[in-house]
C-alpha cells in the first residue's frame, strides 16, 4: 500500500496515492485511532462508576478498609500500600518502554532488548499483583451479615476496630449441605455455603457483650455508623445471610455495585495489560532475531510503546477513581 512519489522538488511517502497525514505511517496512525476509541470506552465505564458512586455515596465502601493486604504480611493492615507499589511498577515499565523506543531510534539492538525485557517483567508483576488483589477481595477478611432488607452489618469491638466472624462465631450442631444440581429438582443449585450460619453468628454475638454492629452507612466524618449494643441486637434479628468476601451478587465491604464495577473495570484494564505483554513478547523475539535490523526501522517497538503508554495512563485514572477519591 505504501509507495513513494518523486517530484522535481520533493519525495513523499503515500498510501495508495495519498500523502501521509502529519508524516505518520499507516500503522502508527491506526494505533492512534485505536487508542482514541479505547479511551472513549474507558471514559464511559469510569463515568458510569462515578454516577453510581454518587448515587450510593452513603453506602459506598471505603478504599482504605478494602485494600489493606500486603504479600507476606498476613494480619498487618497496610491500606493502599500494595496498590501504590503496583502503580509504581506499571509507571516504571512505561519508563523502560520509552528507553526501548529511544534505543530503537538509535538502532541499538542490545539496549532495545534489555529495556523491552524489563517492560515485560514489569507488566507480568502488575498482572500478577492484580490477580492476587482479586483473590483477597473475593475471599474477604472479616465477613458480614446481610439483612432481609439487603442492608449490610459488620462487627466491631468497643474501640471501633473490625472483628472477624471467625473470632466470635459459635459452633452449633447443624447439618448444612450445599444444594447441587444432582440433588435438586430441575437442575437447581446454589452458591457455596458460608463457613458459618446465621444462627452461629447470632449465638456468638450474644456470647460476646463487648461486640457492636457497624452499618454500611457513612457519616459526615467518612466513618461507618456504629450502633449501640441494644440496637445491634435488634438489627441482628433481621439477619438473613452470612457474607464472606465479594462477588457479583454480594459484597461484605458495602454496596454490591462497587464489586461489580471493580471486577469489570480492573478486569478490562488487566486484559489490556495482558494483551500488551503478549505483544511485547512477540516484538521482543523479533528484536532478538534481528527482524527490525533487517528492515532498518524499529517502528514496531514505537507502535507497541504507544499502546503501553495508553494502558499506563488509563491505570492512573482507574487508580484515582477506585483508590484515592
Amino acid at each position: 500500500m505504501e509507495a513513494t512519489v518523486t517530484t522535481a522538488n520533493s519525495e513523499e511517502k503515500t498510501w495508495g496515492g495519498g500523502t501521509e497525514p502529519m508524516g505518520a505511517s499507516y500503522g502508527k496512525l491506526m494505533m492512534w485511532f485505536f487508542i482514541v476509541s479505547d479511551a472513549l470506552t474507558f471514559s464511559g465505564f469510569l463515568a458510569a462508576y462515578g454516577f453510581s458512586r454518587f448515587k450510593f455515596i452513603e453506602t459506598w465502601p471505603l478504599a482504605d478498609e478494602v485494600f489493606t493486604h500486603f504479600p507476606f504480611m498476613h494480619g498487618v493492615s497496610a491500606p493502599m500500600y500494595y496498590v501504590a507499589f503496583m502503580t509504581f511498577i506499571l509507571i516504571f515499565s512505561s519508563v523502560t518502554m520509552v528507553l526501548a523506543v529511544d534505543a530503537g531510534h538509535q538502532m541499538k539492538k542490545d539496549k532495545v532488548t534489555i529495556y523491552l525485557f524489563l517492560t515485560i517483567i514489569g507488566g507480568i508483576i502488575f498482572v500478577g499483583s492484580q490477580a492476587w488483589e482479586w483473590k483477597n477481595f473475593i475471599k474477604g477478611e472479616y465477613g458480614a451479615i446481610e439483612t432481609k432488607g439487603g442492608s449490610l452489618l459488620q462487627f466491631v469491638d468497643k474501640e471501633g476496630h473490625r472483628v472477624a466472624l471467625a473470632d466470635f462465631a459459635a459452633t452449633l450442631p447443624e447439618d448444612r449441605e450445599q444444594l447441587t444440581r444432582n440433588k435438586g429438582k430441575w437442575f437447581m443449585d446454589e452458591a457455596a455455603i458460608s463457613t458459618y450460619s446465621v444462627a452461629e453468628v447470632q449465638a456468638g454475638f450474644k456470647a460476646h457483650p463487648d461486640l457492636l454492629i457497624r452499618t454500611e452507612t457513612i457519616t459526615a466524618e467518612k466513618k461507618k455508623t456504629i450502633l449501640s449494643r441494644k440496637d445491634s441486637e435488634l438489627r441482628l434479628t433481621q439477619a438473613s445471610l452470612v457474607i464472606e468476601g465479594a462477588n457479583l451478587t454480594h459484597n461484605e465491604y458495602g454496596s454490591k455495585l462497587f464489586a461489580d464495577f471493580f471486577f469489570f473495570i480492573t478486569g478490562f484494564h488487566g486484559f489490556h495489560v495482558f494483551s500488551g505483554i503478549i505483544i511485547n513478547i512477540i516484538i521482543f523475539f523479533n528484536v532478538l532475531v534481528g527482524t527490525y535490523e533487517k528492515r532498518g526501522s524499529y517502528e514496531m517497538v514505537e507502535k507497541v510503546g504507544l499502546y503501553w503508554h495508553f494502558v499506563d495512563l488509563v491505570w492512573v485514572f482507574v487508580f484515582t477513581f477506585f483508590y484515592l477519591v
